[in-house]
C-alpha cells in the first residue's frame, strides 16, 4: 500500500514539472506574440516564475507578474494561497500536459 502512494506521490511530482515547463513555454510564446522580449525568473517560493516582458526597442519592462502552474486538479497550498492574496499581479494558470 505505501508503495502504491509513493508511486502516485513521485507520477504528480513529473507531471507538475512537465506542467512548469509547459506553462514557461506558453509565456514565451505569449511574449513574441505581443512582440516584447520574455524573461522567465524562478522563484521558487510562493510561485513558480516571475514573468517579465519588456519592448524590444527601449529595453523598458512593459509587464510584470508571478506565475503558478497547475495541472489536473492540484489546488494552490497554503503558501500560494497568501502570496497570492499579497500580490495583485499574481496569476494562477492551467496547464494541460494530457498525452504524456
Amino acid at each position: 500500500m505505501k508503495q502504491r502512494g509513493r508511486e502516485q506521490l513521485e507520477e504528480n511530482i513529473r507531471q507538475g514539472e512537465l506542467g512548469e515547463e509547459f506553462g514557461r513555454w506558453e509565456a514565451v510564446g505569449r511574449a513574441y506574440r505581443r512582440g516584447h522580449i520574455p524573461e522567465i525568473i524562478r522563484t521558487g517560493r510562493g510561485s513558480d516564475n516571475r514573468v517579465r516582458e519588456r519592448d524590444p526597442i527601449t529595453d523598458r519592462v512593459v509587464s510584470s507578474h508571478l506565475e503558478e502552474y497547475k495541472t489536473g486538479k492540484a489546488q494552490l497550498s497554503k503558501l500560494q494561497r497568501k502570496t497570492r492574496k499579497k500580490h495583485k499581479n499574481y496569476r494562477v494558470r492551467r496547464v494541460d500536459t494530457f498525452p504524456f
